[in-house]
């Protein structure tokens, strides 16, 4: 039979992770930004809270599949495009 080695796993959960981390992250740039507009806080931010974390916890228990070595991966994959997105996006100075 022809198994596929459990490196090509981890690496397809690695990047899983980081599509899921960084779909969260957009998701809550947009949603901080929309927050600053004149509406402020609506009930579309507490369902985009729901939707991200729906979407994360899905994806996170389908890569996993039973193994934590692959939700090991898909942790760090989040976590590396996350302080990727915090880098790229940057953090607003503080104006005194």
């Amino acid at each position: 039979m022809n198994q596929i080695p459990e490196t090509l796993h981890l690496i397809v959960a690695f990047s899983v992770g980081m599509g899921l981390g960084a779909f969260f992250s957009l998701h809550l740039w947009r949603s901080v930004q929309r927050l600053t507009g004149p509406s402020g806080f609506t009930l579309s931010s507490a369902g985009g809270f729901i939707v991200r974390m729906a979407v994360v916890v899905a994806g996170f228990s389908l890569v996993m599949d039973g193994r934590w070595e692959r939700l090991l991966a898909a942790l760090l994959g989040f976590v590396v495009i996350r302080e990727v997105m915090v880098r790229r996006l940057g953090r607003k100075p503080k104006t005194t």
